[in-house]
């Protein structure tokens, strides 16, 4: 075992200059990856987190001794929150103080927030004299403007019922404790957090198990060398984890780094209100273990996946032969899961409609590369130039890798596709003015993150690799030049390999989000939508035409000596 690592580090260290940049090009995939995933998840315990440190302002009704009476209010202060907790104690013993706050106010005291105390016009909005501060850990966010004021039980704010919308007050409650309990917006947002997430999750997955497949026909090249003088399947295996697993390792380091120094800028992006506190952003110690631990695990199998041509037929891998076609069975899952998304009825649970979601992502993933080796055959068969007729034959001689280059923005194109239905217009303002403008602001945030995340993923995944693509077919291309291709016709090949499938699957990624937006329908339709869908195409292309524009130079050096060399 100690020998085939050392063999191992030896060929990954000692890979020459192609070598070591096609490893850090895996490296610097699995970075990203790991910075975009850290993020994603981390949303959800950044909701999850202002949600448990506000229940105590969402009061449960007391069943046995009463010990306070509770009622809320929320005010605006131009377009910021003003919150009010209103509380008259009635047994002070066994009652404690949430946390965040030193002590509960007394009739006529009130409790202020850092940003209310620091702003005499608002105190003036709230009743009561100055008492105390309110502490991070009773807050939403840094700078929301929150009072506690203090009452007798007979004072009329707290006898009051609450007749205005269930989002900007609470009727006064009897308690018999101030832990309370989530309120409904905070269960809206980790909802809709959670849809988020597997938005942006799931590109992120399939773009950290392509990374451990980039330059896969060089590494394909070298483990089939060695089982042909003698090594064995399990030998070779242990190899492809290895190298995986020690370049998927680092790369999450890195990715973690990068994550962190994000971090400062991340707690700028104002939902509910306001921004986040650092430790809002920072998923925790656990989280963060696994994902460490998870994406070199993910690398190392997806590379040892890609192994099953070496393993059965190391002959074949070394005369590189055209590799069966993909299974229709492929988009059959897609199907499926297509068909079972619709069904999603308003009453399914959450958790049901995102694993539908999930899946029907995933299946998506399976079913591009069937669909690349399709239109790679349609391509070939009626390519009348040069150049269309190396791309066709390109993408029916390795399908999965053409995938990857354009996985990316074909994933994008799913998440902008079910965005692009579910993003509500400016309408829903006319209900409540305030109120209806701070929800549709949030969700237009929250449609931009996950859109630049997804467009992040989809652009880098292009560069990446697109030059990792010029990297494994180095050869060919020499012997193609060596043939008298002119470099120009080898870049349009290069180029419509992956706008001919790119303009195909594009559309019908987003037509495949939208059907599985179809079920959230009820949290209103765009006007705008199609708008939406049409910035995200645009950009999808430009991005993908500009990322694969990065690689021509390299395409031109690993032309420029056209003799053949041993791999």
């Amino acid at each position: 075992m100690k020998s085939l690592i050392a063999l191992t580090w030896r060929l990954l260290r000692c890979g020459g200059r192609r070598g070591l940049l096609g490893s850090s090009l895996t490296f610097a995939a699995v970075a990203v990856s790991t910075a975009l995933l850290l993020f994603a998840i981390a949303i959800n315990f950044a909701f999850a987190g202002r949600a448990d440190r506000t229940a105590w302002r969402t009061p449960v009704a007391a069943t046995g001794t009463v010990r306070a009476v509770e009622a809320v209010r929320i005010g605006f202060a131009g377009d910021r929150p003003l919150t009010v907790v209103h509380l008259a104690v009635t047994e002070p013993r066994g009652l404690a103080a949430p946390a965040g706050l030193t002590r509960l106010p007394g009739p006529g005291e009130t409790l202020l927030s850092p940003a209310l105390a620091a702003d005499p016009a608002l105190r003036g909005r709230v009743p009561g004299r100055p008492a105390g501060t309110i502490g991070d850990q009773a807050l939403r966010y840094p700078g929301e403007l929150v009072a506690v004021a203090g009452h007798r039980p007979t004072d009329p704010i707290m006898k009051e019922k609450w007749r205005g919308n269930d989002w900007l007050g609470v009727t006064a409650t009897p308690v018999a404790d101030l832990r309370g309990t989530r309120d409904n917006s905070s269960s809206t947002y980790i909802g809709l957090a959670a849809i988020a997430a597997v938005l942006m999750a799931v590109p992120l997955l399939v773009f950290g198990g392509a990374a451990a497949r980039l330059t896969v026909a060089r590494r394909d090249q070298r483990l089939a060398a060695l089982r042909l003088v003698g090594a064995t399947p399990w030998q070779v295996v242990m190899m492809t984890v290895t190298e995986a697993v020690i370049t998927g390792f680092g790369g999450a380091l890195a990715g973690l780094v990068l994550y962190a120094l994000a971090i400062p800028p991340l707690t700028g992006i104002r939902i509910t209100g306001g921004g986040w506190f650092a430790g809002d952003i920072w998923p925790g110690v656990l989280p963060v273990a696994g994902v460490l631990a998870a994406v070199p695990l993910l690398v190392g199998l997806s590379a040892v996946i890609g192994l099953r041509r070496v393993v059965v037929s190391p002959l074949g891998v070394a005369r590189r032969q055209t590799p069966p076609a993909m299974r229709f069975v492929r988009v059959l899952a897609l199907v499926a899961a297509l068909a079972a998304t619709p069904a999603m009825g308003g009453t399914t649970s959450l958790t049901v409609l995102v694993g539908v979601l999930g899946a029907a992502f995933l299946t998506l993933n399976l079913a591009g590369p069937w669909g690349i080796g399709l239109i790679g055959r349609i391509t070939a068969r009626t390519a009348r130039r040069p150049a269309a007729l190396l791309a066709g034959r390109r993408l029916v001689d390795d399908p999965k890798s053409a995938w990857r280059t354009v996985s990316g923005v074909a994933l994008t194109g799913f998440v902008a596709g079910f965005i692009g239905l579910l993003s509500p217009d400016s309408s829903i303002a006319r209900t409540d003015d305030v109120l209806g403008m701070w929800i549709l602001r949030d969700i237009r945030t929250g449609t931009l993150v996950v859109l630049i995340v997804s467009f992040l993923v989809a652009i880098v995944s292009a560069g990446i690799t697109g030059a990792s693509s010029v990297l494994d077919r180095r050869q060919t291309f020499a012997l193609l030049r060596l043939a008298g291709t002119p470099l120009e016709v080898l870049d349009r090949a290069r180029r419509l390999e992956t706008l001919v499938p790119l303009a195909v699957l594009g559309g019908g990624s987003i037509a495949t989000g939208v059907v599985c937006a179809l079920p959230f329908a009820r949290l209103g339709v765009s006007a705008a939508g199609a708008i939406t869908l049409a910035c995200c195409v645009v950009a999808g292309f430009a991005g993908v035409l500009g990322a694969g524009a990065l690689s021509r130079p390299l395409l031109r050096s690993v032309t420029a000596d056209p003799a053949p060399r041993p791999d």
